[in-house]
């Protein structure tokens, strides 16, 4: 399962010498005492790691470098105790390739009135300082998160957590791998984009392996592993009685099995992150893969279908996003309406990929028909998301630029039962409603396939599309249709000349 807890944000806190020894050494104390604080903080889901304390070019320079380098680091949290003269900062932030957040708080929390002083005045310089090294940035148009509040306050530490969850997902993608099983599902304009360019500005390859090679993984897998892994079934299912080992249908299970065990191999000696597939090529494969994706997704692999690895990414950043949490986040596609005057619905769901994550209870194994595909039928989870507020996210390759869209929903239970439905499906409500919600969407370019999560939230989405300078249109509540067209051509304009900027 994935964990943050590896990944570390490092507490850098810039000064200058000339306040004195006796002035750095609290400056040093003070710094590590908060990133302490921040390391604890439930709401922070990775280590935060106190720096020494920069006060010179070179210093500021290495320590850039040396986030570079690190792994384990995914990003910087800023703070100018004192006041650090900015243009200390020049050569280092613009060696930088880790995002950074600036953190504007200072160590005491109020004035000390009746004992104020210079020495005082001397030492907690933030009100200022961090205005200095905000200029540089904001200079050198670098664009960073800034949460302005006192340290201990719970919602300081909560918007770090947010952004360093961000962080954690770009740093993911960074160097990761989307695998792609065959082509995409032919014809279809949204599953196509800029591979190339996705590697440069977003960091993960996206390369396609013939369904052959997997097929050829599948045969490997033995009888034994099959056996031992369709016991986990029955363990953590509801099975179908006709899937259980002495029913008519127990040979299908048992190729669902030989079909993870060979995907779960393939993705492995690949170090994938996420993957694709399709039902047009699907050579040597009895099954259209179903159960296999679902339990890989629950295992925390992204996934797209019909060839959509821009999907694929999207789910996993915000599985990576979303560790620890509660909710889940799955593979969705938008299917169909249910156009009500006074509770207009959307029933999501796709042909087998919904994540058993968002299961609002124990799933259900079964076995039924696929008109699609050619092979025999496929065995699925089939199971009802559970309610709750949710997020639904794609990204779209625009041609010029990547554009993440986001919308705001609220998960409900079905009305009413959907007895011959034998796919797992989630049923939402759109904010601010659905015609408002499904034409903003569409102007927008949204795809029909999209990530639903539970505890993923929009600030860390935005957060995300900062990091990786791309942009980002958020449908919500506050959402006016007008002003939603008036948005998208001011951004044209905006993403047009930020490339000479």
């Amino acid at each position: 399962m994935l964990t943050l807890a590896a990944s570390e944000v490092w507490f850098v806190t810039g000064s200058q010498h000339l306040y004195g020894a006796e002035t750095l050494e609290r400056v040093a104390d003070h710094a590590r005492e908060i990133a302490a604080t921040l390391d604890d903080a439930p709401s922070i889901p990775v280590r935060v790691v106190a720096k020494p304390v920069l006060t010179s070019a070179d210093a500021i320079r290495q320590l850039a470098a040396d986030a570079n380098a690190d792994p384990r680091c995914v990003g910087l949290i800023t703070w100018m105790h004192t006041f650090s003269p900015a243009k200390l900062w020049i050569a280092g932030l613009e060696l930088l390739a880790k995002p950074f957040l600036h953190l504007h708080t200072q160590y005491n929390r109020g004035i000390p009135w009746a004992d104020i002083d210079m020495d005082f005045m001397n030492l907690n310089q933030a009100a200022h300082g961090d205005r200095e090294f905000g200029f540089l940035a904001a200079r050198l148009r670098i664009d960073r998160k800034v949460v302005v509040g006192h340290w201990t306050d719970p919602d300081v530490q909560d918007r770090i957590g947010t952004w360093s969850r961000a962080a954690c997902a770009s740093a993911d993608w960074a160097g990761g791998a989307v695998v792609r099983i065959g082509d995409n599902m032919r014809e279809v304009a949204v599953t196509e984009g800029d591979k190339l360019e996705a590697q440069r500005r977003l960091g993960f390859s996206v390369n396609t392996w013939g369904v052959g090679d997997l097929a050829a993984a599948v045969d490997d897998a033995t009888d034994a592993e099959v056996d031992e892994l369709v016991a986990r079934y029955l363990d953590e299912y509801d099975v179908a009685p006709e899937l259980r080992p002495a029913g008519e249908r127990a040979a299908s299970l048992r190729d669902a099995a030989r079909i993870e065990l060979g995907l779960r191999g393939f993705l492995g000696e690949r170090k994938a992150i996420a993957f694709t597939d399709t039902f047009e090529d699907l050579h040597g494969l009895k099954q259209l893969p179903g159960l296999a994706v679902q339990r890989l997704m629950a295992d925390g692999y992204g996934f797209g279908a019909e060839g959509d690895w821009k999907t694929a990414a999207m789910v996993r950043a915000m599985k990576v996003m979303s560790a620890g949490l509660p909710g889940g986040t799955s593979f969705m596609e938008d299917y169909t309406y249910h156009l009500d005057d006074d509770d207009d619905l959307i029933l999501g769901a796709h042909m087998l990929e919904v994540c058993p994550s968002i299961a609002s209870g124990r799933p259900r194994l079964e076995v039924h028909p696929l008109s699609i595909g050619g092979r025999e039928d496929p065995v699925r989870l089939v199971f009802d998301a559970h309610p709750g507020s949710a997020v639904a996210a794609c990204i779209t390759d625009m041609g010029q630029r990547f554009r993440i869209v986001v919308a705001a929903v609220d998960v409900v239970a079905p009305p009413h039962p959907l007895p011959k439905l034998p796919v797992a499906r989630a049923m939402w409500r759109p904010r601010p409603d659905l015609a408002t919600g499904a034409a903003a969407w569409i102007h927008a370019g949204g795809s029909h396939h999209t990530s639903l999560g539970f505890s993923v939230t929009r600030e860390q989405l935005r957060d995300l599309a900062a990091i990786n300078a791309i942009e980002i249109l958020v449908i919500d509540e506050t959402t006016s249709l007008d002003a939603f067209r008036d948005q998208l051509r001011w951004n044209d304009v905006y993403w047009l000349l930020a490339k000479g900027l």
